[in-house]
């Protein structure tokens, strides 16, 4: 047997490529940036007790447990046990565990398939036989006797074999296919980091809006109780005649939109603390010992800044976005191998007899080599229309790889225009807060040494509570843009122990 073709054989396999375009990984836009203008240093200082600035560090690293920079250890406990605790972590486990097992799968086309077979038969043959001769004496005197009727045979017949098959991936149609699974685990990789980012971003920001929710209570609790008093006085006044019903009416009118104030909060209240709770993995009716105070928040000195050519590589959805496209990619390669000609090696070896024992014996063994070539012509144009398919899914992953990018970018900026913006407020606010404590303050004073009447002290008081609601609004604001600037630069992810 010549042996030139076995060599076109090894040749071929020893050069097959990969059909279909290679993936390359996307660069970071040239000449990125957050702002159209040049960011400053740091953000505005507050008066008072609100003066924390926060610096910008430029390329700074963004660790994965940022939050512990905000200096509450009940927040800090939160989070560990929705980390711990929370099901959609385990879900991203497990979807992460699949697609890797499905990759594993398919690799197992690389290697030659290998089984074995025994097969037993039990049969039993028919025994009559036909005779055209009739019975009864013949002309020389004897006389003519049917044949006896042949008996059934029974036997057993036993085969052995082990089967071999082999597809040659000459043109990559295995190789594309794993890589495209590669692709869709690497996609669930970055799925799971930015589940964690999610999660971890979902409690802080839950457990700040419930500090906020509860400062916003009190002071509306305590704007309650000052319009009351305010309406009891004046229903005194107007008893002696010396408040008009015009003015009784203002005020009655002025607490009830105080008391307004406080069923939307309240149920804001309980429905953030729901959530909370079920973040962390609680039932509704399992209450929280955590009990988050705004007061005990710290705004971080300094924020870091990654450079604008980092958020392709921090971002788990930039990252996810780029192993759809790299899956698309494949997937034309996948289309392409299709169209070309397909091979395949199979053999069987083994022995066949009507004993077991004999079945490798002389004569029992036998032998099976084939090869196989087949090269799709007519398909009804399945085939170029799954290729154009494939192309327009690529079309469409870099789109959307491209709209992630920038959304990413939109996010940084959209955040740092939140510190800034979210900095001047609480200045403005704790201005007004502090102008309407000192009001107060001389109002009390007037009001002892019998210039004003418990009426311009109580419109004081009421004017102070006006702007502690404001003043909790805007410090909650300054912490929910820490986090969400940390959220949008990635979160930290890739500083996480067993990333």
């Amino acid at each position: 047997m010549s042996s030139r073709p076995i060599l076109c054989l090894l040749a071929l396999l020893a050069s097959a490529c990969a059909v279909g375009p290679d993936f390359h990984r996307p660069v970071a836009p040239k000449g990125a940036g957050y702002l159209p203008q040049s960011l400053p240093e740091g953000t505005r200082a507050a008066p008072g007790p609100d003066a924390a600035v926060e610096r910008f560090v430029s390329g700074g690293e963004v660790q994965f447990k940022w939050w512990h920079e905000l200096g509450s250890p009940e927040l800090d406990a939160l989070v560990e046990r929705a980390l711990r605790a929370n099901p959609s972590i385990p879900a991203a486990q497990a979807a992460l565990r699949q697609a890797l097992e499905l990759k594993y799968a398919q690799q197992g086309a690389f290697w030659p398939s290998v089984g074995l077979d025994y097969n037993v038969e039990r049969q039993k043959l028919a025994g009559n036989v036909a005779s055209s001769a009739a019975p009864g004496p013949q002309g020389n005197g004897s006389t003519i006797q049917p044949p006896a009727p042949a008996l059934p045979v029974t036997f057993t017949f036993h085969t052995a074999q082990v089967q071999v098959g082999f597809v040659p991936d000459v043109f990559g149609l295995n190789r594309r296919r794993v890589e495209s699974l590669d692709a869709q685990a690497q996609l669930q990789r970055f799925e799971l980091e930015a589940t964690y980012v999610t999660l971890v971003t979902n409690v802080v920001g839950a457990a700040i809006n419930e500090a906020s929710l509860r400062g916003q209570r009190e002071a509306a609790r305590a704007l309650v109780e000052h319009n009351e008093k305010a309406l009891a006085i004046l229903k005194d006044k107007s008893d002696h005649g010396y408040a008009t019903r015009i003015e009784l009416a203002a005020q009655e009118a002025q607490l009830a939109q105080a008391r307004a104030l406080l069923p939307p909060l309240d149920k804001q209240f309980e429905q953030n603390r729901d959530l909370l709770r079920a973040l962390v993995g609680n039932l509704p009716n399992e209450e929280l010992a955590e009990k988050i105070e705004l007061a005990a928040l710290k705004l971080p000195p300094e924020l870091p800044l990654s450079l604008p050519a980092s958020i392709i590589e921090q971002r788990p959805d930039v990252r996810a976005a780029e192993q759809a496209l790299r899956a698309a990619n494949a997937e034309v390669g996948v289309a392409i191998a299709q169209m070309l000609p397909q091979f395949s090696i199979s053999g069987s070896a083994g022995g066949m007899a009507s004993q077991f024992s004999q079945m490798f014996s002389r004569g029992g063994p036998f032998w099976t080599a084939v090869g196989d070539a087949s090269q799709p012509v007519f398909q009804g144009g399945t085939l170029l229309h799954q290729k154009r398919a494939a192309e327009a899914a690529l079309q469409q992953a870099a789109a959307q790889y491209q709209s992630t990018v920038l959304q990413a970018y939109q996010n940084v900026a959209d955040s740092l225009h939140a510190v800034l913006a979210d900095a001047d407020a609480l200045a403005a606010a704790a201005g007004a807060a502090q102008a309407a404590k000192l009001t107060l303050e001389l109002t009390d004073q007037r009001m002892h040494q019998g210039y004003s009447d418990y009426l311009g002290e109580l419109a004081a008081q009421m004017a102070y509570q006006q702007s502690v609601l404001a003043l909790v609004q805007a410090r909650a604001a300054r912490f929910s843009d820490v986090a969400a600037l940390y959220q949008a630069l990635g979160g930290g992810w890739w500083n996480r122990g067993d990333s």
